[in-house]
């Protein structure tokens, strides 16, 4: 079976080291161009692309797969190299690119996404953040098979864990683990049964969610809001954009890493302070307390709260 494989970060890269350690053949790899990061702003490869370097795969990195887009040359050159490889799937998680409608007519078995949800619930581009902050108790990986509408295809497999006190960085490599595992015992059942592997399971029309894109700006938490609230924030926003708080004695907002709630009653103000020490910073909310037990200055580094609080101003 010949795979393509399309993908950009590193959930992608578990997914494509799985499926190459497996024994497929994957002659092509597609991933988005090198961006620049980092203080020096110098063009990096994504964790897909330094995978496929690395065992010796042919790679395409098209500014985009629209014919008719504003890069139609790199559209076509893309789908000159599809057709030439003739691939019986193409294999998608986290790409980043959409994929036009004769990207998903082209392979015999179409194109199967790696999605980090229980569909239909958080479709769209944050489903990992999304479901912490939201306080699901479970996530999972759909495979998927892709069609035109958003993260509407139906599933092929699904398999789910248990969120329990997470943060986003966490669960992204937890899914990512059984990402990798889920798509090769997919392409492994399709390789030996074909079409008869799979009945594909219909999305239902009832329980849909979007889970939309971070951005900076929310992640300015509201000590106004529950302690609940707020807690899963934090570990939904780990470690980015990263969540942010106002404190007494500070000029910027202090990223907060991790945090724990309290069962503590209060009739303060929500932001107010109610105890500092090696433990963490305790501040009322609208609703409950919570301890900060990591804490970072604007321009500073990590810290535990007892370090924190060591250069604390009164």
């Amino acid at each position: 079976m010949k795979v393509v494989f399309a993908g950009t970060p590193e959930f992608a890269r578990l997914a494509y080291a799985a499926i190459a350690d497996a024994g497929f053949d994957v002659p092509l790899v597609m991933t988005q161009p090198d961006r620049r990061a980092g203080r020096g702003m110098k063009l990096s490869p994504s964790a897909v692309k330094q995978e496929a370097l690395a065992r010796g795969a042919e790679l395409i990195q098209p500014l985009s797969l629209r014919l008719d887009g504003k890069h139609p040359e790199e559209a076509v050159a893309a789908k000159e190299a599809l057709q030439a490889v003739q691939p019986d799937v193409i294999v998608v998680a986290a790409y980043g690119l959409i994929l036009p409608q004769w990207t998903l007519d082209l392979a015999p078995y179409g194109c199967l996404n790696i999605h980090a949800s229980l569909l239909p619930r958080w479709r769209g581009a944050a489903p990992i953040q999304r479901a912490i902050e939201a306080g699901d108790e479970y996530s999972g990986i759909g495979i998927m098979q892709m069609e035109a509408g958003l993260d509407t295809g139906p599933v092929l497999l699904e398999k789910q864990l248990k969120i329990g006190r997470m943060n986003a960085a966490q669960l992204h490599d937890a899914l990512a683990s059984l990402g990798a595992e889920a798509i090769v015992e997919v392409l492994t059942k399709l390789a030996a049964e074909g079409d008869a592997a799979f009945e594909p399971s219909v999305q239902a029309k009832e329980g849909v969610t979007y889970a939309a894109k971070l951005t900076k700006e929310e992640a300015l938490l509201d000590w106004a809001e529950s302690a609940m609230v707020l807690e899963r924030r934090i570990r939904a926003f780990t470690p980015v954009p990263g969540a942010r708080v106002n404190l007494a004695g500070f000029d910027e907002p202090v990223k907060v890493w991790s945090a724990e709630l309290l069962e503590t009653a209060h009739e303060l103000a929500p932001g107010t302070i109610l105890a500092r020490s090696a433990e963490g910073v305790d501040v009322a909310c609208g609703q409950g307390a919570l301890r900060l037990t990591e804490l970072q200055r604007a321009g500073g580094r990590r810290q535990t709260a007892e370090q924190f609080i060591q250069g604390w101003r009164n």
